[in-house]
């Protein structure tokens, strides 16, 4: 048997290359299981080090899965909403004149703006400051953060490791929290809103959401704290300065700190401005010329305190009331909101009743009868029916309930106007079917029983004085009740009230119910803003405006989309002829003779009406110009229990007429308010029939049940028949009250003391 050699596959064959590979991996174990052989071998100690091999493993295996987190964390990290704190702003108050600053509300002091509105420099300064790779890193800066933990760990200190991205997304998205969980949500957002914004939406955000101290949020109330400006007046120092202070702002505020901390502050500033050249923002020349701007001194918060609460309360009223905005958009905050509050004339206003009120006011020596004496004001311009100033309270700090707002004090004879506009305006005649003009003679027995009223009325005049036959012109001079409470009746009480709406009253005011004779003498209770309305339509020939208290409204941070303000169209309340006889007939008022004498006091034209309520529970004087209508109404309130008080015994007189102190705050008032303008008269075309006659004459004697068909020829002061019991009035009464025997005080001038009994139905007096 012959012997065969065995067979060898071809070097290229399958079969080689898999006996190849064999060998390989044999070889491969064999020198593994040598290497663990000769591991075996050594000492234990030896052992427990890891092998080259093993360390740069370990390595790779630890970056596969850092990079492997990192990869799945930014994809399941969300960029979240804003945080509440970062939206939250002020809403900014203003007077008319747009720049004063009349109140900031809202628990953050911010205002957001564009960062067009930023002046570059200032932003190149933010960038110095704050991170100067910020152009080109990627919401992160790892170098910086290095440098910035070096910088802490040798105690140097001029730049953090966080990017301006990092602190933005801090600031709106996240909180202050020092955790690693916040920072490491910190680092991914900050990779994902730099590629989802731009560079300048970024700084525009960590401008409007940086602290700059003096409890200023934002770049915009920053500029106004520190330098009063707006932020786009900012100069380069300034914004220089200001991005400095972002560091460490109460330690950098030069005006609070210790001569160290200044020293620290301007370093820090010079540090902005050196890094601004080098970045190339700022030629070395214009850095070399470049002064430290010395910031103002801190300010007090504009708060509300004083009238400023209540003003913001009109102004939020009426743009709630007008639909300009909800309740709860508004209380968002962010609006920069312009009123029609003129700050001088507002000023005025205060300082008028100090002066002729709280001033008089002894509350240790009268505790029973000068303590809680409130007023309530307002001032409108009848040419456009703004509001331009009002007394609401002592101060809202104090009392937050706007007196110039609430509707729960009769007007009293303030309401006579009215009376007498709707009797002339209609066409109306009297009982007897004569028609009604000013001349027109009624009678003015004190407590006469109205013919033809929905219910019995006889109204007491003031002291219980009868008057005899007298024309409408005169019964309004002397505010005669039983005059007005039967014209009010003949002038039709639906009429009445029918007008006292179209002047300006609310159809809501309690009180104008004409169920009721006792509506004609004024036991509505309007505001001082809403008579003051009625005032201003009479002062404009008839012409009536709502009453409206903001003239700008802008949004925070540039918005275009903002609501419309609405427009202020007149309307007809009742004719010029009507309007101007009326304000004829209301000069007489103010006269030697009239209830109003000492708004002669102003020394220019005026016109006004007294008003008296029941029991001295209030006091009123609303008077105007040809340009300016203002009321002034007068009350004692029980702080706890809100029950009315009488103001008799208040600041020393016996009783407290419309003519008394609220005439004098009037006076003092409109004398400040219109000082510097030129003297305007009244420009009057009153109807016919109702101008008043230029002969003097006696009018008939004694009155009878009903009016007189005979015309007094006159209805002057010299021609006024003069009140059972009643001295006449003669000369300007004395501003002051002048101490009696009994001890009591009454002004000079006025009537004897003693408050007159009410009517039937609770009706007002005088």
């Amino acid at each position: 048997m012959s012997h065969q050699p065995d067979l060898l596959p071809a070097p290229d064959s399958l079969e080689w290359e898999d006996r190849a590979e064999g060998s390989r991996r044999d070889r491969r174990r064999a020198r593994r299981a040598a290497r663990k052989a000769r591991r075996r071998a050594l000492p234990w100690w030896r052992r427990v080090v890891p092998t080259w091999r093993m360390v740069l493993g370990g390595l790779l295996g630890l970056l596969l899965l850092g990079l492997a987190g990192f990869v799945t964390l930014y994809l399941i990290v969300p960029v979240p909403g804003p945080n509440t704190q970062a939206v939250a702003q002020s809403n900014v108050y203003y007077y008319a004149d747009g720049s004063t600053e009349l109140a900031r509300t809202g628990s953050v002091n911010r205002q957001d703006v564009t960062i067009r509105q930023v002046p570059l420099d200032t932003q190149h300064a933010v960038v110095s400051a704050e991170d100067r790779t910020f152009y080109r890193n990627k919401g992160v800066d790892l170098r910086g953060m290095a440098r910035a933990a070096w910088n802490t760990a040798s105690g140097k200190d001029t730049q953090g490791g966080s990017t301006i991205t990092q602190q933005y997304v801090k600031n709106y998205y996240l909180t202050q929290d020092q955790t690693v969980a916040r920072k490491v949500r910190e680092l991914f957002i900050a990779l994902k809103v730099d590629q989802q914004q731009s560079k300048d939406e970024i700084l525009a955000g960590y401008l409007n959401t940086s602290y700059f101290g003096r409890n200023a949020y934002g770049i915009q109330t920053a500029a106004k704290a520190y330098y009063g400006v707006d932020v786009s007046r900012l100069t380069l120092a300034q914004g220089a300065y200001l991005a400095a202070l972002l560091q460490a702002p109460s330690a950098y505020d030069v005006k609070n700190g210790t001569p160290a901390n200044r020293a620290k502050a301007l370093a820090r500033w010079n540090y902005v401005l050196d890094g601004m050249v080098q970045l190339g923002f700022l030629d070395a020349a214009a850095r070399a010329a470049t002064t430290f701007p010395e910031p103002v001194d801190p300010q007090p918060a504009t708060g509300l305190s004083g009238q400023a609460g209540y003003l913001v309360d009109i102004a939020d009223d009426y743009l709630t009331s007008a639909n300009v905005l909800d309740a709860a958009t508004l209380k968002a905050g962010g609006w920069r909101i312009t009123t029609t509050f003129d700050k001088p004339r507002q000023d005025a206003f205060v300082q008028a009743v100090r002066q002729e009120l709280t001033a008089e006011l002894d509350p240790a020596a009268r505790p029973e009868s000068d303590t809680a004496v409130r007023v309530a004001g307002a001032s409108i311009d009848p040419g456009s029916g703004r509001i331009v100033a009002v007394y609401g309270g002592p101060d809202y700090a104090e009392q937050q309930y706007n007196d110039a707002l609430r509707q729960d004090n009769q007007v009293g004879s303030t309401f006579k106007p009215i009376d007498l506009a709707a009797g002339l305006e209609g066409g109306h005649t009297t009982q007897d079917g004569r028609p009604i003009t000013t001349q027109t003679l009624y009678d003015g027995s004190s407590r006469r029983p109205v013919v033809g009223g929905p219910t019995a009325y006889a109204p007491p005049n003031e002291d219980d004085a009868d008057y005899g036959s007298v024309t409408l012109r005169f019964a309004m001079m002397k505010s005669v009740n039983s005059v007005y409470a039967q014209e009010g009746v003949d002038a039709g009480l639906d009429d009445v009230r029918q007008t006292a709406i179209r002047l300006g009253l609310p159809d809501t005011v309690p009180g104008m119910d004409p169920a009721n004779t006792s509506m004609t003498l004024g036991t509505a209770t309007p505001s001082a803003i809403d008579l003051a309305s009625v005032y201003a339509s009479l002062a404009n020939h008839g012409q009536a405006f709502t009453p409206w208290a903001v003239l700008r409204l802008e949004r925070s941070g540039g918005y275009s989309d903002l609501p419309e303000l609405p427009a202020h169209p007149a309307r007809t309340a009742v004719g010029r002829g009507t309007a101007d006889a009326v304000t004829d007939v209301l000069a007489d008022v103010v006269s030697p003779a009239g209830t109003g004498a000492r708004a002669l006091g102003l020394g220019r034209p005026a016109a006004g009406k007294t008003g008296t309520t029941d029991s001295n529970r209030s006091a009123w004087f609303a008077g105007f110009t040809p340009e300016l209508a203002t009321v002034v109404g007068l009350f004692r309130e029980d702080p706890k229990t809100h029950a009315k008080l009488s103001l008799a015994g208040t600041a020393g007189y016996s009783r407290i007429n419309g003519g008394a102190i609220p005439t004098e705050i009037w006076t003092s008032y409109t004398t400040t308010a219109l000082r510097g303008t030129p003297v305007q008269q009244f420009d009057l075309r009153p109807s016919r029939g109702n101008s008043q006659p230029s002969a003097p004459a006696s009018p008939t004697g004694s009155p009878s049940a009903t009016p007189s068909q005979s015309q007094s020829p006159s209805g002057t002061p010299s021609g006024a028949p003069t009140p059972t019991g009643t001295p006449s009035a003669t000369g300007s009464p004395s501003t002051r009250p002048s101490t009696t025997p009994s001890g009591s005080a009454t002004p000079t001038g006025t009537p004897p003391a003693g408050t007159p009994q009410p009517g039937p139905n609770g009706s007002p007096s005088p």
